[in-house]
């Protein structure tokens, strides 16, 4: 990652006019819904993320991180801060690295939009999936943990939690299909042919569901906390396409990374992973089937192309946030480019899949 990018991304910003809280107001609801709260309350925002706009609050005696919905109009089903909210608060008591859950508050009134407040985890997150600061041996730990937390996701029995009903268990792939192809209908603003083509292959070719469990939905290295000088995974952070379905969806969506050129992101195709200490696809996917029970991992191109098509519909809802003037993130005008890229590589590992 190049510096101005590492800069883009880490750290927090002033609050800009448009993303301005009512500060009295949420003092007043932190006062009374988060247990040992004491202000006086100072806030910034954070650089990274594309969604659903996300605060540091700060105390002089603690921090904490705030999530809200976009201010607007959106999409229906789209930035549901009430269920991340309800996923970590019921993941945290497994012991599962995730942050603790404070409060949520699903009165618009307070600050203009539902919201929830968590734990500020103190740790690093790794934005160049290069890690080029690191030793050999420290990426490999790394890489490894992040296979491994996956499979401790999907080892959790959702009912066990109380959220046996997070989502419906079957034929996963065919709902989110039909989900992101509405998603996109919705935030359509040009025709791309790639989207139309993959539009019509994927309801005809979906990959039977062997399992079913927790999906975290964007499961990639810059979405956890590690520890500052160590490799354990402190939090998983971004729940927002967080359901309960096929695990495949998150093993594959972890796995394009090695199959997309490195660009100084989660990517790694085109590095030499072996003088990195960075796992091979093969040895992730082993590591992953080892530890969550899975026996062996199925062709990977339609997984590709679906979490790719999937991506491509987010990133159209982005633009058509930007075009309306409520993206949440400076960096957002940029990532808008990228719909049909998305696309196209989509329709590539679709072909590879028999299209």
């Amino acid at each position: 990652m190049s510096i101005d990018a590492e800069t883009a991304m880490t750290g927090t910003m002033p609050v800009a006019g448009k993303d301005r809280l009512d500060e009295a107001a949420l003092e007043t609801w932190l006062g009374e819904n988060v247990a040992g709260y004491r202000g006086p309350l100072s806030l910034s925002r954070f650089k990274g993320g594309q969604s659903n706009p996300t605060y540091r609050l700060d105390t002089p005696g603690k921090s904490y991180v705030l999530r809200r919905k976009p201010f607007g109009d959106l999409l229906p089903s789209a930035h549901a801060v009430e269920r991340e909210y309800r996923l970590i608060a019921g993941l945290h008591p497994t012991g599962f690295p995730v942050a603790a859950p404070y409060g949520l508050c699903e009165d618009a009134s307070v600050i203009g939009a539902a919201f929830y407040v968590m734990e500020l985890v103190a740790g690093r997150t790794i934005w160049d999936g290069k890690m080029p600061h690191a030793t050999p041996q420290e990426r490999r730990a790394v890489y490894l943990e992040l296979a491994d937390v996956l499979a401790q996701l999907h080892r959790i029995d959702p009912a066990s939690v109380g959220l046996g009903d997070y989502g419906r268990p079957g034929n996963y792939f065919e709902r989110q299909v039909a989900r992101w192809t509405r998603q996109y209908r919705a935030s359509e603003t040009d025709e791309i042919a790639a989207m139309e083509s993959l539009i019509a292959f994927l309801p005809e070719t979906l990959p039977a569901q062997e399992r079913s469990s927790f999906v975290h939905g964007d499961y990639r290295i810059d979405n956890l906390i590690f520890e500052a000088d160590g490799t354990k995974a402190l939090a998983v952070l971004d729940w927002e396409l967080s359901t309960l379905g096929d695990p495949m969806a998150d093993l594959a969506y972890l796995l394009m990374n090695w199959a997309l050129p490195y660009e100084g992101r989660a990517a790694l195709g085109g590095l030499d992973l072996g003088a990195l200490g960075i796992p091979g696809i093969d040895e992730m996917a082993a590591r992953y089937c080892e530890r969550s029970g899975m026996t062996d991992v199925p062709p990977l191109d339609w997984y590709f192309a679906f979490n790719l098509f999937r991506l491509a519909g987010i990133v159209q809802g982005i633009r058509k946030r930007v075009i309306d003037g409520n993206a949440a993130s400076a960096q957002a005008a940029e990532m808008a480019k990228q719909v049909e890229p998305l696309a196209e590589a989509a329709w590539n590992f679709a072909r590879k899949a028999g299209a």
